[in-house]
């Protein structure tokens, strides 16, 4: 009788897991289902219909008080994340930063890095080129969020 008790409770302990903590179906879901299938097994193969009856009903009886209690309480909302994103996307100014316009790089454009044009810190990109600290160069494009520009090749 114990073996089936224990099978009963790993086997709705599984179950449990599955809808909260691994959505979808998984091994530990599975589980649940077989741990509790061979204890229903064992109760009406051992004990007969009588008790086999008794065990599947007080099984399911278990299972939807766990799920009710599961649903209810504040555990989930103590375990789940609860922040918020509060940080936005830089935009450039576009009025301010024009085609043409030069500037010097901050970071190295990897294509992508930080610029200063216009006295303003702004993301760019040099599709196509590696671009060093320092390096001057000139906008040939304004997004909403970056710029693409192109280093000044002093002759």
């Amino acid at each position: 009788m114990a073996v089936i008790i224990i099978l009963i409770l790993v086997g709705l302990f599984l179950l449990i897991l599955e809808f909260f903590v691994f959505p979808g179906v998984s091994i530990s879901g599975i589980g649940g289902v077989i741990a509790i299938g061979i204890a229903i097994f064992l109760g009406y193969s051992n004990f007969g219909s009588p008790t086999g009856h008794i065990i599947l009903a007080s099984t399911i009886i278990s299972f939807i008080v766990l799920l009710i209690i599961a649903l209810k309480s504040n555990t989930w909302k103590r375990l789940s994340l609860n922040t918020a994103v509060t940080s936005q996307v830089e935009t450039v100014e576009q009025e301010l930063i024009k085609t043409g316009d030069k500037g010097i790089t901050i970071t190295r454009l990897n294509p992508i890095g930080k610029a200063r044009v216009n006295d303003l810190e702004v993301e760019a990109q040099c599709p196509g080129h590696f671009v060093d600290p320092q390096t001057e160069i000139e906008v040939v494009k304004v997004f909403k969020t970056y710029i693409i520009v192109k280093p000044i090749i002093n002759q």
